[in-house]
C-alpha cells in the first residue's frame, strides 16, 4: 500500500512532501474527543464503557497507579486503532480540501506540487489539528521538503530517470547501525562470538523483514562489510596478547610468517580489524560459516519468498 500510495503520487508530479510529525501523539490524546469518534463507530454501551475505563487505567510511576486524563496506552493492538478513529477527522479534511496524502497511524505524509503550496498547506493543517482535535504538531520534527529527504514508516522515496525508488532512510541506517554496535562493543562480558552473531542474526532477520521492501538495496552490503570490521575487532580483542593472535590466526589458515605479521604490532584493534591479512583468515565465508548474515544475500531471500 505505501509503495502505489507514495510511489504513484510522485510519479504523478507531487515532488513536495508535507511531513506532519505531531508532538507525543499517544501521551496527549484527548480522551473526550476520542471518545465522542468512537462513539461514532460504535453504538455498544457496554463497549464503550470498556474502552473508556481502557484510556482511565493510569499508569505507574515509582510503584503508584496514577489517574491519565489524556493518552493512549502503548503497546496494545487496540492503540493503533484508536489513533486511526481519532485521525479519521483529518482524512476526512484533507480528502475534502482535495489534497493527496499518505497515512498510517500518527505518521502523515501530504503530497503537493509546490514547496510554497506546502508551506501553506502545512499551516492550515497545524490549525486544524489543534483547534479540532486538541493535538500539538512538532514543528522542529515537521517539514516541508522533498520526499528522499524525509522519512515515512522508516523509508524515503527517490526520484531516478527510472521511475521512484523506495530506499531506507538515513535515520533507519543509523539506528540499524547503532544496534550493531551495541551488540559489537568489544566490553561486553564474556560473551562468547557465538552469542553475539546468534543475538545478532535474530535481530537482522526481523529487520530485513519489514525493510525487504526497499528497491535500493547497494547500501545493504556496504553495512555487512562494515559489520564483519565490527565483528574481526572482536575477534581480535577476544585474543588479548600477541602469542594468542599468533595461535588464531595460524588455526584460521595463515602461514607462520603472515601469523606474525599480522599479531605482532603496535595499532590498535579497530585499525588490525581492516587489514589484508585479518579479511583472509576473518573474511566472508568464516563469517557465513559462522551464521552471521549478509544484509544483501538476507535481503533478497525475503524479496524472493515474497
Amino acid at each position: 500500500m505505501m509503495r502505489s500510495c507514495c510511489s504513484e503520487l510522485m510519479e504523478e508530479g507531487y515532488y513536495i512532501v508535507v511531513d506532519i510529525d505531531l508532538e507525543k501523539f499517544f501521551d496527549r490524546v484527548n480522551h473526550d474527543i476520542l471518545m465522542s469518534r468512537v462513539a461514532r463507530k460504535i453504538a455498544d454501551k457496554t463497549i464503550l464503557r470498556l474502552i473508556r475505563r481502557y484510556l482511565d487505567s493510569g499508569v505507574m510511576l515509582n510503584g503508584v497507579c496514577v489517574a491519565t486524563e489524556e493518552g493512549v496506552p502503548q503497546g496494545g493492538p487496540l492503540s493503533p486503532l484508536l489513533a486511526n478513529i481519532l485521525l479519521d477527522d483529518l482524512d476526512k479534511e484533507l480528502e475534502k480540501r482535495g489534497h493527496k496524502f499518505c497515512r498510517y497511524a500518527d505518521d502523515c505524509n501530504i503530497y503537493v506540487k509546490g514547496r510554497r503550496s506546502g508551506e501553506r498547506v502545512f499551516e492550515s493543517i497545524v490549525r486544524f489539528l489543534s483547534k479540532r482535535l486538541r493535538l500539538t504538531v512538532n514543528e522542529e520534527k515537521s517539514a516541508v521538503d522533498r520526499p528522499s529527504a524525509r522519512k515515512f514508516l522508516g523509508f524515503s522515496f527517490l526520484r531516478t530517470g527510472f521511475g521512484v525508488k523506495i530506499c531506507i532512510s538515513r535515520q533507519s541506517i543509523k539506528k540499524l547501525k547503532d544496534k550493531i554496535r551495541e551488540h559489537t562493543r568489544v566490553r561486553r562480558g564474556n560473551i562468547t562470538l557465538e552469542e553475539r552473531i546468534k543475538v545478532l542474526r535474530r535481530y537482522l532477520v526481523g529487520w530485513m523483514g519489514y525493510y525487504a521492501l526497499t528497491d535500493d538495496p547497494s547500501i545493504l552490503g556496504n553495512i555487512t562489510s562494515w559489520m564483519r570490521r565490527r565483528m574481526r575487532m572482536v575477534v581480535w580483542n577476544q585474543w588479548k596478547k600477541p602469542i594468542a593472535r599468533f595461535r588464531g590466526f595460524r588455526r584460521f589458515g595463515l602461514t607462520a610468517r603472515e601469523a606474525r605479521m599480522a599479531a605482532y604490532n603496535s595499532r590498535g584493534k579497530w585499525w588490525n580489524s581492516r587489514i589484508k591479512l585479518a579479511h583472509i583468515a576473518l573474511g566472508n565465508q568464516f563469517w557465513k560459516r559462522s551464521g552471521l548474515p549478509d544484509l544483501s544475500l538476507l535481503h533478497l531471500s525475503v524479496r524472493q519468498s515474497w
